[in-house]
């Protein structure tokens, strides 16, 4: 995603990240790694639990996908690492 900045930029799309590291690890992967979009901490886990978004052991979290429109309905959704040409398809 940090790549593809770009492409969200032209459609006015926000890119978050969300897992549940606390802030200071976020900060330094974000580092390393050299995000150019902000990560969520997310310690509770509750907004992995609203998105459904957490492995089966309760803990670990599934890489996913998701685009909400500005009314809040989900527009899009996948596991895994969609194109950015799929994640965008459902935008004018």
């Amino acid at each position: 995603m940090r790549d593809e900045q770009p492409e969200y930029l032209k459609k006015k799309v926000t890119t978050l990240g969300v897992n549940p590291a606390g802030v200071a690890a976020h900060d330094r992967y974000t580092e390393q790694f050299r995000f150019n979009f902000p990560l969520l901490s997310d310690p509770e886990r509750s907004v992995s639990r609203a998105y459904h978004v957490l492995k089966g052991d309760g803990r670990g979290i599934q890489r996913t996908v998701y685009l909400i429109g500005t009314d809040g309905r989900v527009l899009f959704a996948q596991r895994g690492a969609p194109p950015v040409d799929t994640i965008l398809a459902p935008l004018p």
